[in-house]
């Protein structure tokens, strides 16, 4: 078994083998190597990024083995294996690894294990995590605790232990259903779950596996905090989570009669276990998804003793997070709009509600699971034109056409996007152009950042383009 001594934290060195070159696997390998353990960090792609991270983290030290893939036979047998969210966690060869009785888990979870001294906050759900997240960290900041953001989110969770400059208050992670499954003993002092829909199920199989999943981490929460407005967790919430914390945009009773909001809306007033803590009015983020995330971040709050002066301060401060309902330029009087997180259909569907119509849509991508229909009825209803990249290109085109929507055109890259939603936009006379795209980012891009990225540089560039034309 894994030298891990998980009652103490002490790790006894051993051979560590680490799963993919990025951000999370470079702090996990670093972790390792600072504390004794001979470590492998291999990955399946080779490119000349990768190659100069491997220099890098060879002069430390750190094997680093490219357009490889982990086996068990051309090496000593590890200790401890570390995997990336990418890594399917019922993959053929962690499954041999566990017969071999080699001890397995994810960045978060090997974080956990050094600093599980440390308070920890656990954000999950299908959507809104990144900004309930971003929310919380802010309001912690501002009452002057150290509590920094990671996950998927800020830090990678083992930097925090790379680099303790202060002794950490707080740990706000943002934890997706991959890295939960593959942490297996954290265990947040308070437990939030914004929403709950279908996402993933290419690899969690069925809607039960990945509430199982979610569920394992709110039930290893001391404190847990449920978002009441939805309709799933809801429902559910008076058998599983009747003793948790829950809040509402509808007021106290929102819930119905078997559940009633701690955290509420009252005469667009909100209030907190019994107290008024601030009119909705002074938070600059609208649509009633980012309201829900916002009571989220409250309920954690006041759960942790923050102040009420600490918490208005950071709410009325707080206008968004990157890659979600982020403004990027204006031109010509139509807003470009970078929604690049919205990667299912219902994070895509509430993006598009929060916006001013007519619209111009840029949607596509690689594919996934879920119900499109409530997301396709808001294009018909507010989009004047959809320019569809990516893979998903003809699949959406087929689903919009059988809604007999025949305002699209198949643009494939996000260069003709941007460049024909300004013509598009100034014939149609259109309020925005939104990219909140439906879909995972990895037919065309690493991540959904390096997405989001690139339609901001190229919408900054058009506006700079269109500026100079004018002055000509």
């Amino acid at each position: 078994m894994s030298p891990l001594n998980f009652n103490s934290n002490i790790l006894t060195p051993g051979q560590a083998y680490v799963i993919g070159v990025g951000r999370s696997g470079i702090a996990a390998a670093k972790v390792l190597k600072k504390k004794g353990w001979q470590v492998i960090l291999s990955d399946s792609n080779e490119n000349p990024t990768l190659q100069k991270q491997a220099q890098e983290l060879a002069q430390e030290g750190i094997e680093v083995r490219l357009k490889h893939s982990f086996n068990l036979e051309d090496q000593e047998k590890p200790d401890l294996i570390v995997v990336s969210p990418g890594v399917p966690w019922d993959a053929a060869i962690l499954e041999k690894a566990r017969k071999k009785e080699i001890e397995i888990m994810g960045e978060i979870e090997l974080a956990y294990r050094y600093l599980s001294n440390v308070p920890w906050i656990g954000i999950t759900g299908t959507n809104g995590k990144t900004t309930t997240t971003a929310l919380i960290a802010a309001i912690f900041q501002a009452a002057g605790l150290n509590a920094p953001a990671c996950g998927n989110i800020g830090y990678a969770a083992c930097e925090l232990v790379l680099n303790p400059t202060q002794p950490l208050d707080w740990v706000i992670a943002e934890i997706s259903s991959f890295q939960i499954e593959s942490s297996s003993t954290l265990s947040p002092q308070i437990g939030v779950w914004t929403t709950f829909t279908p996402d993933h199920l290419n690899r969690h199989k069925t809607m039960e596996n990945y509430y199982r999943i979610k569920a394992s981490l709110l039930e290893r929460s001391r404190s847990k905090v449920f978002n009441g407005d939805d309709a799933y967790l809801a429902q559910v919430g008076v058998v599983d989570w009747s003793s948790a914390h829950w809040t509402s945009t509808k007021g106290r009773e929102g819930l119905g009669s078997q559940l009633l909001a701690e955290v509420y809306l009252e005469d667009l007033g909100i209030m907190a276990f019994g107290e008024l803590i601030m009119p909705i009015n002074l938070f600059k983020m609208q649509g009633n998804h980012n309201w829900q995330n916002l009571l989220l971040a409250i309920a954690v709050a006041r759960l942790a003793k923050i102040d009420t002066a600490a918490i208005v301060e950071a709410i009325t401060n707080f206008s968004g997070v990157v890659h979600r309902l982020e403004k990027i330029c204006t031109i010509d009087g139509l807003d470009y709009i970078n929604d690049s997180k919205a990667t299912n259909y219902d994070a895509a569907q509430v993006g598009l509600s929060a916006v001013t119509g007519p619209v111009i849509l840029i949607a596509g991508g690689q594919a996934k699971e879920g119900d499109d229909l409530a997301w396709l009825e808001t294009i018909k209803e507010k989009v004047s034109s959809v320019l569809l990249i990516g893979q998903a290109s003809t699949l959406f085109a087929e689903r919009l056409e059988a809604l007999d929507y025949l305002n699209y055109e198949k643009v494939e890259t996000m260069e003709k996007a941007v460049l024909r939603s300004l013509e598009l936009g100034k014939e149609q006379k259109a309020k925005v152009v939104l990219l909140s795209p439906a879909c995972a980012s990895f037919d065309q891009y690493k991540s959904f950042e390096e997405r989001g990225d690139h339609f901001r540089y190229l919408a900054q560039q058009l506006a700079m383009s269109n500026d100079i034309l004018k002055d000509g």
